[in-house]
């Protein structure tokens, strides 16, 4: 059980009203958890939810690796529902199912059917959240494989994905079916 219930679209201030329809009517086309509970502080909420519509939708990095960077992050911080809801966007979007299988599990994906550079982004993001920074050499190859751009965009993603995952199990939100993908694995 989750430690906020989402907030009702009627017992709304008129502040929440609008971010709740802002965030409705864009590229999520819903609400989510992590926003719903961001809305408990419209300030804080209408900015977040921005910076992470940009993550999810407006990224030079090809879906499957930014999706890849989503798993990556959260398994490590052990958010089931942050797991549960961005696999089925990375399978979908070519990553393979014993990729997420082993990062689900703990184990070392074997990136030879995946997407090119998926290696290099589970790899660095899995640097960023282990060291909270990153050797010379894995910068370098960021850098040669996506350029300035798209090496600050994985940074954010990464970043903006520890703040979702942190804010799933603080305030305990689980997955639909209940099941608990990383948590237990």
């Amino acid at each position: 059980m989750a430690r906020l219930a989402p907030l009702a679209p009627v017992p709304l201030s008129p502040e929440q009203q609008r971010i709740h329809d802002d965030i409705a009517a864009g590229p999520r086309g819903t609400v989510p958890p992590p926003q719903q509970i961001w809305l408990h502080s419209p300030a804080f909420a209408e900015p977040a939810q921005a910076v992470g519509a940009f993550c999810r939708y407006g990224s030079t990095l090809p879906l499957a690796l930014s999706e890849l960077a989503i798993i990556t992050v959260g398994k490590t911080w052990g958010a089931d529902y942050e797991f549960w809801a961005h696999a089925k966007i990375a399978r979908e979007a070519g990553i393979p199912d014993d990729v997420i299988e082993a990062i689900r599990t703990g184990g070392e994906p074997d990136f030879a059917h995946a997407p090119e550079h998926a290696a290099l982004v589970h790899h660095a993001a899995k640097q960023m959240l282990e060291r909270g920074r990153l050797p010379d050499d894995d910068y370098a190859a960021l850098i040669e494989a996506f350029g300035k751009q798209g090496t600050v965009e994985l940074v954010g993603i990464v970043g903006y994905y520890c703040l979702v995952s942190l804010t799933l199990n603080v305030f305990e939100v689980v997955t639909p079916d209940g099941s608990k993908p990383v948590s237990a694995a």
